[in-house]
């Protein structure tokens, strides 16, 4: 099966069939299983996803998207075998010193979302270094999760709100969605009209639980190392083939398009 159509809702969002998503989200999958199909070591793959990660982007960018977000390392890829971390975290160092410049260049903004506690002195460093290269950047914001959770996430968000309240700024009966929300990674961004996964599995693995609530969901069974600038095109077409009701049934939306375009 190549995608899973859930159903979305959400009165203040306003999206329409034949729509660019402004906001791309990726799970990248397959790694691994794209390395043992060709007898290769687990990091092979690796490197062949990160070849993949260019060429999402710069498609990405010519059709005028405006942001992507990435699925680099999660908060539970820490339980994979230490020397696959090792590896995983080197292609990651390596990355970050050899692409920032050319998306500097470019006009990409680079924005990195998760627990940098995890990391050390050096890259820590780096990552803050990209993010302030490239922050009065104009083009399309790249932002790549790494040691990210999306229970984390409302961890830490709940956190600032309960430290609001402890300090008598917030009221108990003033804590929204709105509020909280405004403490979730990329806040200041529109949410992800498009989840895709590639590599076959179904399951969002705990990336952009709050940010997701009304995405569309892409799977495809296509392994990242394998997933080109046509594969994102046959996602985005497919994107735009849906209508997004967001709560409302279909004869409203129809009726709602109508008006807008008198």
């Amino acid at each position: 099966m190549e995608e899973t159509r859930p159903v979305s809702s959400a009165p203040d969002l306003d999206s329409h069939a034949g729509a660019l998503p402004r906001h791309v989200a990726i799970i990248m999958d397959g790694n691994n299983r794209w390395a043992r199909q060709r007898d290769l070591p687990g990091v092979e793959g690796h490197r062949a996803g990160e070849a993949t990660v260019r060429e999402v982007i710069r498609r990405a960018a010519r059709r005028g998207i405006e942001v992507v977000t990435l699925f680099a390392f999660s908060s539970e890829n820490w339980r994979r075998p230490e020397d696959e971390v090792q590896h995983l975290l080197a292609l990651f160092v390596h990355a970050l010193g050899a692409r920032v410049a050319e998306l500097h260049e470019n006009g990409i903004r680079l924005r990195f979302i998760g627990e940098r506690s995890a990391f050390n002195d050096g890259l820590r460093r780096g990552m803050d270094q990209a993010e302030q290269l490239t922050a009065n950047n104009d083009g399309m914001t790249l932002a790549i999760a790494v040691n990210y959770g999306g229970q984390w996430d409302l961890t830490q968000a709940a956190r600032r709100v309960a430290q609001r309240v402890r300090d008598g700024e917030l009221a108990v009966e003033e804590i929204t969605d709105a509020e909280l929300g405004s403490h979730i990674s990329l806040a200041d961004l529109p949410p992800p009209d498009l989840l895709i996964r590639t590599g076959g599995e179904q399951r969002l693995s705990n990336f952009l639980l709050w940010q997701a609530a009304y995405s569309e969901f892409y799977f495809t069974p296509t392994l990242w190392p394998d997933f080109d600038g046509q594969a994102l095109d046959r996602a985005l077409a497919d994107y735009a083939s849906r209508q997004r009701r967001f709560g409302r049934s279909g004869e409203e939306v129809n009726r709602l398009d109508g008006d807008s375009s008198c």
